[in-house]
Parts: C-alpha cells; structure tokens; sequence
C-alpha cells in the first residue's frame, strides 16, 4: 500500500471513530465543523503578502490600510463560512424501495433553526462530488435527495455524507461529517419478460372460471321460489308460460394464483428463482389477479394491491 492510500485509509478511519451511526435528527455544533482554505483562499492569502511586503517597502500607509483591510474582510469570511452550518439540523426521510441495478434515492431534510437564512449548503457521499445544493430560509427547512447505486437485493445502507459550505466569498471551505442511521430496501432484479410464463399449474394461463351467483351476467331462467324478490321475476315469460320464471346471474371468479418457489425449474439457483418470483409478482399485480407467494419457510395468502405487491418484494428482497 503505497503512503497516500494509507494516509487516506488512516483519515477515514479516525472519521468513523468521530461520526458515530445516529438515528437522527442530528443537530451540527460548533466543535464537529472542519474549515480549510480554497484554491482561491490560498491565492487571496498570497495576494495579501504580497501586498504586505510592497506596503513594508515603500512604507505606504494606505498601502498598508489597504492590506488589513482585505486581512480583516477574510478573517470575516471564514467567521460567516464556519457559522452556515453550525446549529443546522440534519433528519433522515427516508428512501424508497427500488429493484437491484437502479440508484436509490435517500431524502435528507435540512432543517434551519435560526432567524438567519443559510445559503449554498451542499450534500455529497464521501470521497464524491457534490450530488444536491440548496438554501434553506431561516426557521425553514429544504429536503435535498441523495443517489446511490445498488448492486444487490436486500438493505442498503446509506453512507457516510458530507455537508458543506463555501458560503459567502468562496474563499473557506466549511464541512461536517454526518451518518444517519437509514436504509433502502432493493428489490431482486425481474427476470426478463417471457423468461417463464406465468402459471399456477391449473391451465395455459394459471386460472380458470367458474359460476357463482353473482349480479354480472345473465345465466339463464328457473321456476319461482317462495321468497324470491320481485324485481328477479321475469314479467315478459308470462305471456308465454303461466308459470313465473326468475332471472338467473353469475359472475366469473377467478382461480387464486400461487406462485411457487418450488414450482421453478430445479437446476435454478436461489439467485435465478427469486428474479422470476419477482417478475411474476409485476406481471400478477399488472393483470390484477389475486396471487399468493410461497418461500421456503413462510408464504404469503393471496390478495391485491400495492401493499400486498410491496409484502411480497420485500419478502423476495430479504430472503
């Protein structure tokens, strides 16, 4: 390991021993704020030395007046940059469920306590550029969202981020590390389209109908009951037959659909079984037919829904 990757590896690791994991909100105090010079910074500091030996040589009092108050106007700056952040209170919102291969996205409120506004605040991940900038008004708050990419199903921490400042000349540039304790749930990836058909092993499409009463369809006509309603009576049968017939109606009722981890293929891998479970979850849930989910281990009862749809993605994700 060559010193630059040690150096870096021995400064992140004394970050983590100052940025414990919070649930949040966490409020930024004057202590855990990190300010250093720009490259602009550095080049106004080297102007004003300058400036300072010319003043010494020619011994020019507004040569010198000149050059403290430039001094005086950084030295201010740096009072300004490292005080945008202090007392600013940071708060998880939250993120998403997303499938495997898409960026998450992790809500970050910034919440301004003061009676003073706070401008040019920016996030980032660590060791990234600046992902969302924002102002927040005084007594307000501004939420700014963070991407991440995700490789793999289950929960997704977020990591370490930055919130900075270079606020008002650009010449300092402030910043806190901040770890809150927030999570993305990704789903597996879906299996391609096609890849396997949807079935639950009764018929071509995993359904079948049956009759039921049921007020959707007429069905047909049988001989009157005592204690059928009136308006069920078919009046125009009377001319023909003195007998009452009353009017019969059914409905379609779809069969609950099953989709089954033992139901795949046995040469297929955990791996392969969850992504066609999941596209078959999106292709159910897309047809609004009832479907339940069985897993080694548990199984969830057929219904619909979105909730339904995200019970049985996040059962896919963690299992």
């Amino acid at each position: 390991m060559n010193p630059m990757s040690r150096l870096r590896r021995r400064f992140q690791n004394w970050i983590a021993t100052r940025t414990p994991r919070v649930p949040g909100p966490w409020t930024i105090g004057r202590r855990r704020v990190y300010i250093v010079p720009t490259r602009y910074g550095y080049g106004y500091g080297l102007l004003l030395f300058v400036m300072l030996l010319g003043a010494m040589n020619y011994s020019n009092s507004m040569a010198f007046a000149l050059t403290f108050l430039l001094a005086g106007i950084g030295l201010l700056a740096m009072h300004y940059t490292h005080g945008n952040l202090v007392n600013l209170s940071i708060a998880a919102q939250g993120a998403d469920p997303v499938f495997a291969g898409d960026a998450a996205q992790f809500s970050i409120r910034l919440d301004n306590p003061s009676r003073s506004p706070r401008h040019a605040l920016t996030i980032a991940w660590q060791d990234q550029l600046p992902l969302a900038h924002a102002d927040v008004p005084a007594d307000s708050s501004a939420t700014l969202s963070l991407a991440l990419a995700s490789s793999k199903r289950g929960w997704l921490p977020a990591p370490r981020f930055a919130v900075a400042t270079e606020f008002p000349l650009g010449l300092f540039h402030a910043w806190t590390w901040v770890e809150l304790d927030l999570a993305c749930l990704v789903y597996p990836k879906p299996a391609a389209d096609g890849a396997a058909p949807l079935s639950s092993g009764h018929g071509d499409d995993g359904r079948w109908t049956t009759q039921r009463p049921g007020p959707d369809e007429f069905s047909g006509l049988r001989g009157y009951q005592a204690g059928d309603a009136l308006r069920s009576i078919h009046w125009k049968s009377l001319a023909r037959n003195p007998q009452p017939l009353v009017k019969l109606f059914s409905d379609n009722q779809a069969d609950e659909l099953w989709l089954d981890w033992q139901a795949l293929p046995s040469s297929w891998g955990p791996e392969q079984r969850l992504a066609q479970l999941c596209r078959w979850v999106l292709d159910a849930d897309a047809a609004q037919r009832q479907y339940g989910l069985r897993l080694p281990g548990g199984s969830l009862s057929p219904a619909l829904g979105a909730q339904h749809r995200h019970a049985c993605l996040a059962a896919l994700a963690l299992h």
